[in-house]
């Protein structure tokens, strides 16, 4: 399928499977932000009547084009893994930038114009805006907020498997993103570094193919996770990443699809990153 060629500067992808209400509510969202320079692409692999069919999703999608903006819905019922969904996705993008963004989150107004900015400035390799949970809003954990900011600009970060912090994937876990946030960023964007960031990371498209994108998603069983660590890293060690405060962003706190945490990205980041034959204990 040929992709999409717009004359904006975001595609905004989303791997979706049986979540109507939770991705009417991230439209409804991305309807709302204060840029509009941004097309949505879809891919939905619900069977018909467990997707968003119906009049409700009907009426974003006039509302969107109502204003100059497209939204490419596409159903793909056979399921080869998260990763092959995100490189179907990639294949179909055409802005500069593109934001993969899951089906479960609802973003403040400003979410995409202050991502927008961030990466524009820095020129890295993505930029990532981790998602809170707000039923943890009372949970507040010092020992997971060792926070490393970026002093100067974003710069690469190269690591073989066993050298990734992997430590910093706590940050991002139950509200330590909002709470970080009043911590230090009150007043401005900041920016910080990541082993990785879920649910809602922009790319820049051209350095995310140069690492190779998805392209490696049928080394993977179809049942696996940690396809955006993998990712996130390749790019990294090329061109830098970095994560943002304060969030915009709340995890809407449904069931995992992934289940089965079985089988990680960890062989493929030995692979692609190289090994010093130790073990680091990684969890994704």
């Amino acid at each position: 399928m040929a992709p999409v060629h717009p004359a904006h500067r975001v595609d905004v992808l989303i791997p979706s499977y049986q979540r109507p209400v939770a991705l009417a509510t991230t439209l409804t969202a991305l309807f709302g932000q204060t840029i509009r320079d941004f097309a949505v692409i879809i891919a939905d692999q619900s069977a018909p009547g467990e997707g968003l069919d119906g009049a409700e999703f009907e009426t974003l999608v006039r509302a969107f084009e109502l204003r100059g903006q497209t939204v490419y819905y596409h159903r793909r019922l056979v399921r080869r893994g998260l990763a092959e969904q995100r490189h179907f996705l990639l294949s179909l993008a055409a802005a500069p930038y593109v934001l993969f963004l899951d089906d479960d989150l609802l973003l403040e107004p400003d979410v995409l114009e202050r991502m927008l900015a961030v990466i524009e400035t820095e020129r890295c390799g993505f930029v990532g805006m981790a998602p809170i949970g707000l039923s943890h809003l009372q949970d507040v954990r010092p020992h997971e907020q060792q926070i490393e900011l970026w002093e100067g600009p974003v710069r690469p970060e190269r690591y073989v498997f066993e050298t990734v912090p992997w430590h910093r994937h706590r940050l991002h876990n139950a509200a330590n993103p909002l709470h970080l946030g009043w911590l230090h960023a009150r007043e401005r964007t900041v920016r910080y570094k990541v082993a990785w960031v879920g649910a809602c990371v922009m790319f820049d498209r051209v350095k995310l193919l140069e690492a190779g994108g998805y392209a490696w998603w049928s080394e993977l069983p179809p049942e696996h996770c940690g396809e955006d660590v993998l990712a996130e890293l390749l790019v990294m060690a090329r061109h830098g990443g970095c994560g943002i405060l304060p969030s915009g962003v709340y995890h809407l706190e449904l069931p995992t699809r992934v289940p089965n945490r079985t089988h990680n990205t960890n062989e493929l980041i030995k692979k692609y990153l190289g090994t010093t034959g130790g073990n680091s204990g990684a969890e994704i």
